[in-house]
């Protein structure tokens, strides 16, 4: 289902629980990924914070990609809860975060 490593997720939400440390290299890493690895993101993201259902998977990319009009960095940066909502994301998803941290 996800075309964005797991790995990349995970560092991710690591990079955001010490974003007042790492701000730069996370925008870094998000501005160095193709649009659909940042909508899978914002994806993932909206799912961990139940905005979508995982079986809405379908319909949580589209929105992801017809409402990116800001910086994918900037938009999940500015999210609140961002790696608490990346990490529950990924495990309804089936991918245990610890595991691939």
């Amino acid at each position: 289902m996800l075309e964005i490593s797991a790995v990349k997720v995970a560092q991710v939400a690591m990079m955001a629980h010490e974003l007042t440390r790492a701000e730069g290299e996370l925008r870094a890493s998000i501005d160095s990924m193709g649009q659909d690895e940042q909508a899978e993101l914002v994806a993932i993201m909206w799912i961990g914070r139940d905005s979508f259902d995982v079986s809405d998977w379908t319909e949580a990319m589209a929105t992801a990609r017809q409402e990116a009009n800001t910086p994918t960095a900037d938009y999940l940066i500015g999210t609140p809860h961002l790696a608490d909502n990346l990490e529950t994301g990924l495990d309804a998803l089936g991918t245990d975060v610890q595991a691939v941290a």
